[in-house]
């Protein structure tokens, strides 16, 4: 982890000049490379020590877990868990499956939800949160038994059942442009499942217009297109494992096992330096390695050049992990005119019965 953090990179190479040895580099590289082949090691395990001392202060908190996937060199998908935490996504639980599709069975990711799970605080009130390629009412049913809420996005494909009309499609029931519709006690598929919400909005978002159809097991409202859009802060969070931080992408690990192990240390890694981050920014001293007046990084990149600072110049580095619950106080925005726009626009919303 100190290697990966210091180098910026997955180079095994690069991390042997990281470790106190009297071994040639040629050694430590592959001892490196036989940690990540090792078997025996139970990524969940030993991730789970640690990540459960970041949860410990949110026993009653609502939090929000998404789930997406990332495609390595179309070869393999590494499908995630993570919390939604102040603009960024921390890694929970994740699995790696040799495919060239980013669509993922739920068998092959169902144990890692429950593991999931089991790392957060009994009486936290969590929601799911999943795009298009995770609209599968047994993901939904899974979602039920662990006590979670969900909302999810569905494809226009999917057959909806309402009290004493006829079947139809998602795409028949979208709104005009401008519009939201919420429909309320319907069914899916032809498994008929639910009961269940449904929020469909053709919106203006900072990328145009688009439809969003979004299904619930709570009543849905305008915030439900609010809470589903917290899921787009998991793919920054990819975004800072390849080319915004990394660079998994560069690695030349050709096996799912050892990636996976290899996830764990950017894990890690990741959850430090948010942790870092955060306790940087509520002692007041976001101005050592911030140039912006208004919160301008990422609570990671913050931790990032803490860490940098901090072992240039004699300060302490963050001793524990650190995270505080509750909606962030200092929102990052690149201008005063971004933080006015709007994320979400519309004209007109319709209760449908």
């Amino acid at each position: 982890v100190t290697a990966l953090i210091a180098s910026g990179t997955v180079h095994l190479s690069v991390w042997s000049l990281y470790r106190k040895s009297q071994a040639k580099v040629s050694s430590v590289e592959r001892q490196f490379s036989r940690w990540l082949h090792n078997e025996k090691l139970n990524v969940n395990e030993i991730y789970q020590n640690l990540a459960t001392l970041a949860w410990v202060d949110w026993a009653d908190d609502a939090l929000e877990v998404a789930l997406d996937v990332t495609m390595l060199w179309d070869k393999y998908a590494v499908v995630r868990a993570a919390v939604i935490y102040r603009g960024r996504a921390l890694p929970l639980a994740w699995v790696v499956v040799e495919q060239s599709s980013a669509t993922v069975a739920l068998h092959h990711y169902e144990t890692m939800l429950r593991e999931a799970a089991h790392l957060l605080p009994s009486n936290c009130k969590v929601t799911l949160l999943a795009d298009r390629g995770f609209d599968d009412t047994h993901l939904m049913a899974l979602a039920v038994e662990l006590n979670w809420h969900f909302v999810i996005r569905l494809k226009g494909s999917l057959w909806v059942y309402r009290p004493f009309k006829r079947r139809c499609k998602v795409r028949r029931l979208l709104p005009p442009r401008g519009e939201v519709h919420l429909l309320h006690t319907v069914q899916l598929t032809e498994r008929r499942f639910g009961p269940v919400n449904l929020a469909l909005g053709h919106m203006r978002t900072p990328n145009g217009y688009e439809q969003w159809a979004l299904v619930s097991d709570l009543p849905t409202t305008l915030e439900t297109f609010e809470t589903y859009a917290l899921r787009f802060d998991i793919e920054e969070s990819f975004l800072d494992d390849k080319s915004g931080g990394f660079q998994l992408e560069t690695s030349q690990i050709d096996d799912a096992d050892a990636l996976s192990r290899l996830l764990l240390i950017l894990a890690t890694a990741t959850l430090y330096l948010v942790c870092t981050g955060t306790a940087i920014v509520a002692m007041g001293r976001r101005y050592l390695v911030d140039t912006h007046w208004h919160r301008g990084l990422s609570y990671f990149k913050i931790g990032w050049r803490w860490v940098t600072f901090a072992l240039a110049t004699g300060h302490k580095l963050l001793a524990f992990l650190w995270l505080i619950p509750g909606p962030d106080p200092e929102p990052v925005y690149a201008s005063k005119a971004h933080a006015a726009m709007p994320t979400l626009a519309f004209s007109a919303i319709r209760l449908i019965e």
